[in-house]
């Protein structure tokens, strides 16, 4: 018996009424989420409600429907993602056995993860000479590991080391949609939360390490 074959998914279902096109419109995206594991983009979204649905109205409704909830429909990297409110944190930490972490960063890692994420691309010895200290290449290592570096391109400067700069995976770790979406330079220091450069400190509000 020759295997059958899925039936095309009809993405504009023109026959239905638009209330009920809209919420069958809407159950998809909300079922494509909930299955996604990362963000998802608009032209995925595209595929299973057709070019002509707004679907930023869209998805407004969803989240409208999900006030209430413990989960939110969130814009990150580009695209949308179902993620757990803040004030559930804990509960879900509690659960998995994690204890009081939140993030395996330590202070030193977190500050050059900060200054790559406003300078990059960004050498190693630039952030060393920023810091005032040596950056380690374990340090840079392991934020390599955690995905949330990645080498750029090589740099002009003598010997051509190569640069660093963030991935994805940062704006989905700290809910970012774009690097657009990180707090003003300018207003962090004017809280004096970020010192102008040499003279750096290393508590920076997008660490989150480990007490």
């Amino acid at each position: 018996m020759a295997p059958r074959t899925a039936e095309p998914l009809d993405a504009e279902i023109a026959e239905l009424p638009q209330a009920l096109r809209w919420r069958e419109w809407m159950a998809r995206v909300e079922a494509v989420l909930f299955a996604a594991s990362e963000p998802v983009g608009r032209d995925v979204l595209a595929r299973v409600v057709g070019r002509d649905c707004a679907l930023d109205l869209l998805i407004e409704d969803i989240a409208a429907e999900l006030v209430g909830r413990p989960y939110e429909i969130a814009r990150i990297a580009g695209g949308w993602q179902f993620r757990t409110r803040p004030q559930h944190a804990a509960a879900i930490r509690t659960a998995r056995g994690e204890g009081d972490a939140v993030r395996d960063l330590t202070k030193n890692e977190a500050l050059v993860l900060t200054i790559i994420a406003y300078m990059q691309p960004v050498t190693r010895g630039a952030i060393s000479r920023l810091t005032g200290r040596e950056v380690s290449r374990d340090l840079i290592a392991r934020l390599h590991r955690q995905a949330l570096i990645a080498r750029g391109p090589h740099s002009p400067e003598p010997g051509a080391p190569y640069t660093y700069v963030t991935t994805p995976g940062f704006l989905v770790q700290f809910g970012l949609e774009t690097l657009r979406d990180l707090p003003d330079l300018e207003a962090l220091q004017d809280a004096g939360l970020l010192k102008p450069a040499g003279d750096i400190v290393l508590d920076l509000p997008i660490a989150g390490e480990v007490k």
